[in-house]
């Protein structure tokens, strides 16, 4: 081994070490040629190897240390150099040849760049995996994520009232379920008034549970008005506090009280963009308030389209009580331009003039431009769906003949109107079931509505004054066009029916056909009193009075569920938000006016 200078195992040896402790003497690495480590001879067992000290000796006792132990000789020094190593750089290796460059035998390796050699194709194939890898992971995923969601179902699960996978109906603390729990088992089902067919309970509220208030943020589907009904002329002030749950039934008070300049308290309540349904079946279980043969109370239960809010001016007009989707003079204001057709400018409502309609127009007909603000959806044409906020009347209490008798009005208000607001009632569009208790409302409409209407007699004791039974009505329908009508109840039996065909086109004042209301339609139920309704006889009258609502049901056929306020094909979500204020001011009494919004250009006008 070549030395590596005089002082290199003086490094790692030291006849003056304080330490008795060391690997190999000087001298033994010296004096044997090539490596001369301890493990290169012979082993050796421990009774071959010599000691001054006796097996029998005690661990602690004072014997001198032993200079060469065991230890020592099967040890190697940290020097490489001590074992007889050879470190110079110029002493080849078995392997060098794995660490040192060849330039010529490189050469050819160094030279092949080539993509279309098969390590190239590799390589090319490896990075095109990778980049298709991150490209798909942090773009196409999100993008792929984006078109393929689906919006998150509101029903905290699936199928009717919020059904898991396993057939577990939530129980939600409160009983704040689409379906009560006090509902017997045996209303959840009912045979349709038409058909038989069983319909499934989609929605129903029983008031057993006594002391319930319906302020702002009471109840997950009833708000209660505080605000002036001032579109009907109402004489009394619809507040929260008149409204409550007693005895296992709401109740809607209507009182003597001096409040907001009015001498008269009442209540009217909805599940306004809470709970709505697109057809089925509504019934709701009622005692009417008063007496049967006293003049001047205006109860009423009753539905009306979501884009439009009860006692809301601005979110109503140019909405209520449209039901149109076609693009002519039937969206336009007064239904005319420059007074044609003649038809709409005369033989209608003598109290303006004999025109027919004193409509600002339909806000969101399916003439509005292109880019304008409309809720959607779009027709396959390109135009937008006509929407509005229609109405359809469970009831309204009314207390008429010689000699006073209760009835009820169960109708539905349209818009664009009639000639003369004469629908096509034939025999084929309205059947009566019982015209010895129904009968074709004189009211035919006005300058603001269009309706259509059969008055039918009440069961007489069911009255608060007279009898106090509870009475059922409701009304069951189809929206739309074809096959679509509208079926209602009274007494829990059907009163009469009218068919989408008894509102068909009418070419005196060129307009098209209207449908059976196909917008998400929500409750209300309310209690107050108008001159505009009839003769009010405030001398008869004995205040407080009550409407007393038992339970409030709604059905469905189980092939067309359809509830909620916002569904696809008729969202509403979205436009409410834009618009909120006019949803929740009650003070805005117009959209253009007081709301400062305009209208959308419409087409027909030639505005686009």
């Amino acid at each position: 081994m070549a030395s590596l200078g005089p002082n290199a195992q003086k490094r790692y040896f030291q006849n003056n070490s304080p330490s008795t402790t060391h690997l190999l003497s000087p001298n033994t690495a010296a004096s044997a040629p090539g490596v001369q480590a301890t493990f290169a001879q012979a082993p050796q067992t421990v009774r071959s190897v010599g000691s001054v000290a006796s097996l029998d000796d005690s661990r602690y006792s004072n014997s001198p240390s032993v200079s060469n132990s065991i230890s020592e000789k099967f040890s190697l020094s940290p020097d490489p150099s001590a074992w007889g190593a050879r470190l110079s750089a110029d002493y080849p290796e078995q392997d060098d040849y794995l660490h040192n460059p060849d330039p010529r035998r490189d050469r050819k390796n160094d030279q092949d760049m080539s993509i279309f050699s098969s390590r190239g194709l590799q390589n090319l194939g490896c990075l095109t995996v990778l980049l298709v890898g991150l490209v798909a992971l942090f773009a196409g995923y999100p993008v792929i994520s984006h078109f393929t969601r689906h919006t998150q179902a509101r029903l905290g699960g699936f199928n009717l009232g919020g059904i898991n996978a396993s057939g577990q109906v939530p129980d939600m603390a409160g009983n704040w379920g689409l379906i009560d729990l006090d509902t017997p088992t045996d209303a959840y089902t009912k045979p349709d008034y038409l058909t038989g067919k069983d319909w499934q309970l989609i929605f129903s509220d029983e008031f057993n549970t006594d002391g319930r208030t319906f302020y702002p943020g009471d109840d997950p589907y009833w708000e209660a008005v505080d605000l002036h009904y001032w579109q009907t002329n109402n004489m009394e002030w619809y507040d929260p506090a008149a409204i409550t749950t007693r005895n296992g039934a709401l109740e809607i008070t209507l009182s003597r009280k001096e409040t907001h300049d009015l001498h008269f308290q009442g209540g009217m309540m909805s599940t306004w963009n809470k709970f709505c349904f697109t057809g089925g079946l509504i019934e709701t279980s009622v005692v009417l308030p008063g007496v049967n043969n006293v003049v001047g109370l205006w109860p009423a239960v009753w539905t009306m389209g979501n884009l439009g809010r009860a006692g809301y001016g601005a979110s109503l007009e140019g909405m209520w009580p449209y039901t149109y989707d076609s693009c002519d003079v039937g969206t336009v204001a007064n239904q005319s331009i420059n007074g044609l057709p003649v038809a709409a400018t005369v033989n209608g409502d003598k109290s303006v003039g004999g025109v027919l309609s004193y409509l600002p127009g339909q806000r969101l007909s399916r003439c509005t431009c292109p880019g304008e603000s409309h809720p959607g959806p779009v027709h396959a044409d390109g135009t937008y769906v006509g929407r509005a906020a229609p109405e359809i009347d469970i009831f309204e209490a009314q207390i008429t003949g010689e000699p006073l008798t209760g009835q009820v009005s169960q109708s539905s208000q349209w818009a664009p109107f009639n000639a003369q607001y004469r629908w096509f009632n034939t025999t084929d569009n309205l059947i009566i079931a019982d015209p010895t208790v129904s009968e074709l409302n004189s009211y035919l409409g006005g300058a603001f509505q269009q309706a259509a209407s059969v008055v039918t007699q009440t069961d007489q004791e069911a009255y608060e004054g007279t009898g106090g039974k509870f009475s059922v009505y409701g009304f069951q329908y189809q929206p739309g066009f074809d096959d679509a009508y509208i079926t209602w109840i009274s007494s829990g039996k059907v009163a009469w029916t009218m068919k989408q065909a008894g509102m068909a086109a009418d070419t005196r004042v060129e307009i098209g056909p209207r449908p059976v209301p196909q917008e998400p339609m929500y409750i209300i139920a309310n209690l107050g009193m108008s001159t505009n309704f009839g003769e009010v006889d405030l001398e008869h009258l004995e205040f407080p009075v009550t409407m007393r609502i038992d339970w409030v049901r709604v059905y469905q056929d189980p092939d067309r569920i359809n509830y909620g306020c916002d569904p696809k094909d008729f969202p509403t979500a979205a436009y409410i938000e834009q618009y909120i204020e006019a949803y929740t001011n009650p003070n805005l009494t117009t959209w253009r006016d007081d709301f400062k919004q305009p209208f959308p250009k419409n087409k027909f006008l030639g505005e686009c």
